[in-house]
């Protein structure tokens, strides 16, 4: 029997469209829309397949993600009903849609948490210059000793996503991630990039949110786990409620060690499957742990190929 990984992604991979192959071909994708809107007061069809501005605002951005991936979650588990989880691991948001898909959180009772945790995000950051940037080429060593080094000059700085070997996500006070662009190319950075984001995830800017996100996840998870979910903060499994509320708490304002999580778990499952939008952690996949084989469900033709593979 494998052992399988399902992996959820962050934002990032969200797209105009995503999920609309769900949508047109499945009454359940169709009702999971219209119940998830209904929870939030907002028609999910005109935000995620239709261009405006919403789906890149993060109050709505995570709700979509979560709901699609869940969606796509759904679909495969009443597919292959006999497949098992051996654990559930998402990068940042994608971490809420792990905990749903374990069985700890209702989707809709998660798409309002994670709405709400998007707005609590952007109200932290809404009076300041917030951003992130991706720092490509250098050594994760390297990155956190120029963070250091920033912090002791007071600078706002901190290591925010690990993704893979040579490449790093820092995140902190626009002004002061700007100044530092030549810091890290001077050390050997290929690229220094500012993300188009409003918001700075997984760093200490965010430590007013902790407290009302923590209330509400005391409201709406549980501890009904079908399989443990690896948290972003220490990579070990967790399966309880007061786990998952303390480490999504710390989530927030500590960064996101995906990286070491796919090289914690490699070694324990055979395969990961990846639900919703797009390929981005089936392509970290392949370069933080080659041997571990990632397989996608972001349609009805990618579900019906991972069944032919994974059910048969």
């Amino acid at each position: 029997m494998s052992k399988i990984a399902m992996i959820f992604a962050g934002q990032g991979s969200q797209a105009v469209g995503m999920g609309k192959d769900f949508y047109e071909n499945s009454k359940l994708a169709r009702e999971m829309f219209e119940k998830a809107g209904d929870r939030i007061g907002v028609d999910f069809k005109e935000i995620i397949f239709e261009e405006n501005e919403k789906l890149g605002q993060t109050a709505y951005t995570q709700p979509a993600i979560l709901l699609v991936q869940i969606i796509a979650y759904k679909l495969f588990r009443a597919e292959c009903p006999d497949i098992k989880p051996a654990l559930f691991l998402g990068h940042s948001l994608g971490e809420f849609s792990a905990l749903c898909a374990a069985g700890a959180i209702d989707y809709v009772d998660a798409v309002e948490l994670v709405h709400k945790r998007g707005a609590l995000m952007q109200e932290a950051c809404d009076t300041i210059e917030a951003g992130m940037m991706a720092i490509v080429g250098l050594d994760d060593a390297t990155v956190e000793k120029i963070c250091a080094d920033a912090q002791a000059e007071g600078k706002k700085v901190w290591p925010a996503n690990y993704n893979q070997d040579g490449q790093l996500v820092v995140a902190g006070m626009k002004s002061d991630l700007v100044s530092l662009e030549q810091t890290f190319k001077d050390a050997g950075a290929k690229r220094a990039l500012l993300l188009n984001m409003s918001v700075a995830s997984h760093c200490d800017i965010l430590a007013p949110a902790q407290e009302p996100l923590a209330e509400l996840m005391e409201q709406y998870i549980t501890d009904n786990f079908e399989a443990p979910v690896i948290s972003n903060v220490t990579t070990k499994p967790y399966s309880t409620k007061a786990e998952a509320v303390e480490l999504l708490k710390e989530q927030l304002v500590k960064p996101v060690k995906y990286k070491q999580s796919i090289q914690a778990i490699a070694p324990e499952v055979t395969m990961a499957i990846e639900f919703g939008n797009g390929v981005v952690l089936k392509g970290l996949n392949r370069r933080i742990a080659k041997e571990l084989k990632t397989l996608n469900i972001s349609d009805m033709a990618s579900l019906e190929k991972v069944k032919e593979e994974v059910c048969s």
